[in-house]
């Protein structure tokens, strides 16, 4: 009996230290995801919405298809796609990548930026809507809890975008529209994926819809901005840096990071972490630009990050 209780206890401990990597993980992504929006302030002007958008999505699916080709060829269990599984990719590529992309693109351009701040604040609740349907994953309370109390900590420190937002003037309400389309592009995204799991590892499903989303964005960019490739050929020093961002970790190295902790993680658990975007969307700014975080920021940052240690520590799926 008591091999059998030291064995468990063996089991556990690395379980325990595997929850805190997987936190370390999804802080990172989140990290890399809160420069989004400074990487792009680089590049406008030089390039349209649409371009910023894919041509680093294009330069991902470029720079990881060597790796894919590595990872199958060293993978004697890898499955070959057959046409049903293309067609889950050109559900989840469309579907999720296109609509999450344009969606944001185009909302932000028709919308107030305060607007669309707080309406992605709803991407874990559409994850837990989704993962409940599509997955079957359970909604317990503390996966209803933790994430409403990450909200609280959010809508504390988004307080200035709360006094500015304007949901109801019908001027917005396309721009409005179009981001919330993107927020349930993004959840759909994650969701449907987690589900591919099952017969693909995430190299593979990531190559495959980025394979998927380009060949249907490649049409949307020669119609809206025909000029991309002249006005790619003009970028200054800061916006290739910008540019080589976003290829590199925005849509490479940390969508690859959050895809392997799906596969550990309850979607459900993982969406949470989304929170974590507005706190390094304060602390990055007072690091480069030495803004001061008030107390009331303060507080919504120590009342986002509790929940989401908690989820994941005692979720019994995370």
């Amino acid at each position: 009996m008591a091999e059998v209780e030291l064995a468990a206890a063996a089991e556990a401990r690395p379980r325990q230290g595997g929850k805190a990597w997987f936190v370390a993980l999804l802080v990172l992504c989140n990290l890399i995801w809160a420069c989004h929006g400074t990487a792009v302030k680089h590049i406008q002007g030089q390039l349209g919405p649409i371009a910023i958008t894919f041509l680093p999505f294009y330069v991902t699916t470029l720079l990881l298809a060597p790796l894919l080709v590595y990872k199958r060829r060293t993978n004697p269990h890898a499955v070959r796609p057959t046409w049903g599984d293309w067609w889950h990719f050109v559900i989840v590529g469309v579907g999720g990548q296109v609509v999450a992309q344009l969606g944001a693109v185009w909302g932000v351009t028709k919308t107030l930026a305060s607007n669309s701040a707080i309406l992605s604040l709803l991407i874990p609740v559409i994850t837990a809507v989704l993962a409940s349907i599509m997955l079957g994953e359970r909604i317990t309370r503390l996966r209803i809890s933790c994430p409403l109390v990450g909200l609280v900590g959010v809508l504390l420190m988004s307080a200035r975008d709360l006094r500015q937002t304007s949901f109801l003037n019908t001027t917005f309400l396309v721009g409005n529209l179009l981001i919330l389309a993107a927020c349930t592009g993004s959840a759909f995204y994650n969701v449907y994926c987690k589900g591919l799991l099952r017969r693909f590892q995430e190299v593979e499903i990531l190559i495959f819809s980025y394979i998927t989303a380009s060949l249907a964005s490649v049409g949307v960019l020669i119609w809206q901005e025909p000029d991309c490739l002249a006005r790619l050929a003009r970028l200054d020093g800061r916006g290739w840096a910008a540019l080589a961002f976003l290829a590199f970790f925005m849509y490479g190295t940390a969508m690859l990071l959050f895809f392997y902790v799906l596969q550990h993680v309850p979607v459900t658990v993982a969406s949470a972490s989304i929170y974590l975007l507005t706190v390094f969307g304060v602390i990055i700014p007072m690091i480069v630009l030495g803004e001061r975080l008030n107390m009331v920021q303060a507080a919504g940052a120590a009342v986002v990050l509790v929940p989401t240690m908690v989820i994941m520590k005692y979720d019994p799926g995370g």
